[in-house]
């Protein structure tokens, strides 16, 4: 894009810490935004069969969207001036707290914009700055607003997942992704399936919801986006990352009402660790962790 492929990645790496200043948005809105929907939904219902109303209809709420209204400090109210909204730098210079009330900031925002910006470089480094390095800088900007919404949350959203698993399954459609269209296909049902066989027989076994629909959704955009080859390092991976997490969230005490950590994350860092590594390396890096490998 720019001639140099230095250039053309740090480019795509300060688009990433701008993409990332969004993501800050969509991870904070987006759980809200599905709840006033629910919310509205039930009221209308109520209305409907004249019931007792338990929300107000979505048209006599503020308008809420990723757009609307502006950012602001949740806790002051004060207005976000464009020049404090500036990706890492207006943090540093703001020494992480609000320009109105003082309150701290959370870490978390820069850290999403770092994230995005060096996974973006790295798209741009590994694929060139064409179109396949912005499809892959859509993957990694989606896995990582969903992680972040489903660790806060336990919730994955549709708006995420499935118009993941739809890129991935045109990607070879389009020749932006060398893999096979049957092995998209076969990953995205492989992938939905067996964690839908999963949550059936936990459920059958204990009574209980092991897991929740947005996982399988998550684990078949995997699929489409590696193939159903890559499927068994990613679970490992992730359910591996997941047990040592819970143990210690146990251990420590901080461990969620309910006693469950979600699983989204590590589906997500198991996809990332396949876009850095490819599922290959780190199949053979389980194995050999486990003593398997040839």
């Amino acid at each position: 894009m720019l001639g140099s492929p230095s250039w053309d990645a740090a480019a795509f790496g300060i688009l990433g810490l701008l993409i990332g200043s969004f993501l800050n948005v969509v991870i904070h809105r987006l759980p809200r935004m599905m709840q006033r929907q629910w919310d509205a939904e039930c009221a209308a219902y109520a209305q409907e069969h004249g019931l007792p109303a338990a929300a107000s209809p979505a048209d006599e709420a503020p308008r809420y969207n990723l757009l609307t209204p502006h950012s602001h400090c949740p806790a002051c109210q004060r207005a976000i001036r464009w020049y404090e909204n500036i990706p890492v730098l207006s943090y540093l210079f703001l020494r992480g707290r609000c320009a109105g009330c003082g309150v701290h900031i959370s870490l978390r925002y820069p850290a999403v914009e770092i994230a995005t910006g060096l996974l973006f470089f790295f798209c741009a480094t590994r694929w060139g700055a064409g179109w396949s390095a912005l499809l892959w800088c859509g993957f990694s900007a989606a896995l990582l607003a969903a992680a972040c919404i489903d660790w806060d949350t336990t919730l994955l959203p549709d708006d995420i997942t499935l118009p993941l698993l739809w890129a991935g399954l045109l990607a070879p459609t389009l020749h932006l992704s060398p893999l096979p269209l049957a092995d998209a296909v076969l990953g995205a049902a492989a992938g939905y399936l067996s964690l839908w066989c999963v949550y059936w027989g936990f459920k059958l076994a204990t009574g209980k919801e092991g897991m929740g629909y947005g996982d399988f959704k998550l684990f078949a955009a995997l699929g489409a986006w590696f193939g159903w080859q890559a499927l068994v390092p990613i679970i490992l991976l992730a359910s591996v990352a997941g047990a040592i997490t819970g143990i210690a969230l146990k251990l420590k005490g901080g461990l969620r009402e309910g006693k469950y950590v979600p699983f989204g994350p590590f589906l997500a860092g198991g996809g990332f660790v396949a876009m850095l590594w490819g599922p290959e390396r780190v199949m053979h890096a389980l194995l050999s962790a486990l003593g398997l490998a040839a």
